[in-house]
């Protein structure tokens, strides 16, 4: 696998670590402003996920209402396979197959045909998160749910 990139945060990113640690407790790997659907997706180690979520998702509930925006939290891993899963859960991923192709890389998850919809999510918005963090992390530029 090659070296992760390196991250720069911004100030307001610093800013919304800084208060989902102090609310969760939970040490996060990296946090993504996604404008264009409101919501901030925070990274955290899968073995954290349980505390940074809180019991009934109490801690998701205050983080969104004290940043104003919603808040999806993701298991992080930097082994392809394992972030395409965390990515497309709850949906079922039967299989992932890496394309390059033209200088670009595509990644085709093939997830259980009733998971289809929850896999694309509403307008498409878990392709958008899939794609912020595979472009971020393991520089593909394209997801494609079949």
């Amino acid at each position: 696998m090659n070296e992760l990139p390196e991250i720069r945060l911004t100030p307001e990113e610093m800013r919304y670590i800084s208060l989902f640690q102090d609310i969760t407790k939970a040490a996060v790997k990296d946090c993504i402003i996604d404008q264009e659907n409101n919501r901030i997706i925070f990274l955290v180690d899968s073995k954290d996920m349980g505390m940074a979520i809180g019991k009934s998702g109490i801690n998701v509930k205050k983080l969104k209402k004290s940043l104003g925006k919603d808040v999806e939290i993701v298991a992080f891993s930097d082994n392809l396979d394992d972030m395409v899963k965390f990515l497309m859960s709850p949906a079922r991923v039967r299989s992932i197959r890496l394309v390059n192709s033209d200088s670009k890389k595509s990644v085709y998850v093939t997830v259980d045909p009733q998971d289809k919809g929850i896999a694309i999510g509403k307008s498409g918005k878990n392709v958008v998160r899939a794609k912020l963090i595979l472009k971020r992390y393991m520089d593909i530029d394209n997801v494609v749910i079949v």
